[in-house]
């Protein structure tokens, strides 16, 4: 009896795991067709001119300049602000809060922010920003749409990296009579400052991806400004020229295009998160 059933589990785990190598290397061949698809068709319409130029009607050339300076712009407005908040308030609610119920809610009202759709996000946003403080259409707007988007995402990240820090660390520094704010400084961010890092560039790359909600706040220009002015002004990023170059011009080579470029910024953000990973191993291991 003892051997049928031997023979039964091993039968079992025999069929458990030729699904999950079937699930495997499924996954493994959406993805390959998935990139190599979209770099087959994307990377024929790839040239200097299409990245340095920008798009003129008369002529009839196509070019994306503005569309990644004013992606690049919006990051930059996004990071600035949603840095500071997103870890100012993950190190308030784990290091000064001692209202357990305002600490729950705030996590909960976090988890429930993170599983809206972006484009409510973005139905806000164009009311709240573009209307309620007449900052128009704009790429401030959108910046600031994302940051809410993003807010929850930092905020756990960053909570997440200061429960790993030892409990003897901060014992030992108040002991040697250092304040709380120095502790904080000085021991508890420099000690999780990897998981910080890791979470904001993830967030960048959410940021990169993100359409449905710059729609409605950012807009669709493709005009070449300076950071000052691209801000205050109109803008179409990377996946929003994507989406207005394929559905509303047709033009699926240009679309394309910009999605081997969007491919090859989520790699190196991917692969920055984990170089900054792997470095802050090694250093704790010295």
């Amino acid at each position: 009896m003892s051997m049928k059933f031997e023979q039964i589990r091993k039968v079992k785990q025999m069929i458990w795991k030729m699904l999950m190598i079937f699930s495997a290397l499924i996954t493994c061949m959406i993805l390959v067709f998935i990139i190599g698809y979209v770099l087959w068709q994307g990377l024929k319409g790839l040239s200097i001119t299409f990245l340095t130029t920008k798009p003129s009607y008369l002529s009839g050339n196509i070019g994306i300049l503005p569309d990644i300076l004013n992606t690049v712009y919006m990051l930059i407005v996004s990071i600035a602000v949603l840095l500071p908040l997103g870890v100012g308030a993950a190190v308030y609610l784990s290091e000064y809060a001692r209202n357990h119920t305002l600490v729950r809610f705030i996590d909960n009202a976090a988890e429930i922010l993170s599983g809206i759709p972006s484009i409510i996000y973005g139905l806000v946003g164009m009311l709240f920003f573009c209307q309620f403080l007449n900052m128009q259409t704009s790429l401030l707007a959108g910046a600031l749409t994302l940051v809410v988007m993003n807010l929850p995402t930092i905020m756990r990240t960053t909570r997440e990296s200061l429960l790993t820090v030892p409990k003897g660390l901060r014992e030992g520094a108040y002991g040697l009579g250092a304040s709380k704010w120095r502790v904080v400084r000085t021991i508890v961010i420099p000690e999780c400052l990897d998981g910080i890092l890791t979470g904001c560039i993830l967030s960048a790359g959410r940021m990169l991806g993100e359409s449905a909600a710059l729609l409605f706040t950012a807009g669709f220009a493709h005009t070449l400004h300076g950071f000052l002015d691209g801000i205050s002004s109109s803008g179409a990023t990377l996946t929003v020229a994507l989406y207005v170059y394929a559905k509303e011009q047709g033009e699926f080579q240009v679309a394309f295009s910009i999605a081997v470029i969007l491919l090859a910024l989520a790699v190196i953000i991917n692969l920055c998160a984990e170089l900054v990973n792997n470095y802050y191993k090694k250093k704790r291991k010295r």
